[in-house]
């Protein structure tokens, strides 16, 4: 149960963590795959964070001539080596690097041999530096919403397809530390199904995504090497919890048996993503309430019951707050509650971070060192 609490000792703890340095070794290139299940992986994980709105950047304005213009494109600095070794020297013990592998891509769907240096030059780095890898396909344009459409169905399922085999090829030889996650948060079509009015063909929309999912599996295995037993993360519908415990939401099939499941955490939606009133809700600038508190446990609950008492790990691959119109005491509340709740119920936060919002990337480190010391404080938390 989550409680307020003070995370006292909270800067003795990080002083440790930072004295010990906590180096798990193993590069991805080595190729070493573990006898440890996915459970015991990505509890391994610890806390992680996003590499976000740099290698997923997409837009018809980015000039197309470079690599260089996607990474700036949506304000992220050029990465360097530094800027990932920070995050390792932070604390933090996985990246989860978003991409939009649809960039500079061919007609024929090949990805382009620059962009997918760039992203393994990034990917190494992490891996080098001792942390985990969550590689992804992000929003990537928003062509995920053509499944929606009978018509374009199949070629969207080859398109996704032809990725997962390039990327698959690309990495097979990389160690259990690179993990594969199937999509972002677009599986699942309101124009099929809408969860509110509960019109459509509910059916019909769980099914398209656990056929993506499906096929993400069975591409993956049979590209060879490492590939067989890699840990994979599959996304949920939407990324929703709710609607990821929904008994239409199947996990595939895995001859390995080394799938994880992922859903986002901005609830509520009013505190952690509106920054002004909408027509849909007024924006929260407090959060903390005993309310608040019950919604959070009985969220992080349902996830624990329907998955991880049932041996399927659980990757919040998304969790975070806008932070205008707030104080750094609510966004730290907020933030170190959500984590906590999570990681003591065995699964792994990653939080959500684009540039100089929580990590200065320039300057390699992490923003406001009171908010990381009660993050990484949450991790001297017993798990259940």
């Amino acid at each position: 149960m989550v409680k307020k609490n003070k995370l006292k000792c909270a800067a003795m703890v990080m002083s440790i963590f930072m004295m010990v340095g906590c180096f798990i070794g193993c590069s991805g290139q080595s190729g070493k795959m573990r006898d440890i299940t996915t459970m015991e992986l990505v509890q391994d994980m610890g806390l992680g964070i996003n590499l976000g709105n740099t290698m997923e950047s997409t837009g018809g304005w980015i000039n197309s001539s470079s690599v260089t213009n996607y990474e700036t494109g949506w304000g992220s600095p050029v990465i360097t080596k530094e800027m990932i070794e920070g995050y390792k020297d932070s604390g933090f013990g996985v990246l989860r690097v978003p991409v939009a592998w649809s960039n500079m891509m061919s007609e024929d769907y090949e990805i382009n041999h620059d962009y997918l240096a760039r992203v393994t030059e990034i990917v190494d780095w992490a891996l080098e530096s001792g942390m985990y890898v969550i590689l992804n396909i992000h929003w990537d344009g928003g062509w995920f919403s053509n499944f929606a459409n009978e018509e374009d169905r199949d070629e969207c399922m080859n398109k996704y397809k032809r990725i997962w085999e390039q990327l698959s090829e690309a990495y097979k030889n990389y160690s259990d530390y690179l993990m594969f996650e199937s999509l972002n948060e677009e599986g699942g079509w309101d124009e099929l199904w809408n969860r509110y009015s509960n019109e459509g063909d509910k059916e019909l929309s769980y099914g398209i995504l656990n056929e993506i999912n499906q096929t993400f599996v069975d591409t993956v295995r049979e590209s060879g090497g490492n590939n067989a037993k890699r840990h994979l993360l599959i996304a949920g519908y939407n990324t929703d919890i709710t609607l990821t415990c929904d008994s239409c939401f199947k996990m595939p099939e895995d001859p390995a048996e080394r799938c994880a499941v992922s859903v986002h955490y901005y609830t509520p939606s009013t505190f952690a993503i509106l920054e002004a009133d909408a027509d849909w809700g007024k924006a929260r600038t407090e959060w903390g309430t005993e309310a608040d508190y019950e919604e959070l446990n009985a969220n992080m609950d349902l996830m624990k019951e329907t998955f991880i008492d049932k041996g399927i790990p659980v990757i919040i691959g998304e969790y975070g707050t806008s932070t205008k119109n707030k104080t750094n005491e609510m966004i730290r509340l907020y933030l170190s509650s959500v984590c906590e709740a999570a990681y003591t119920r065995g699964m792994c936060p990653v939080l959500w971070d684009v540039t100089d919002v929580f990590y200065l990337r320039n300057e390699a480190k992490f923003k406001d060192s009171e908010l990381l010391s009660e993050l990484m404080a949450v991790k001297e938390f017993e798990r259940e």
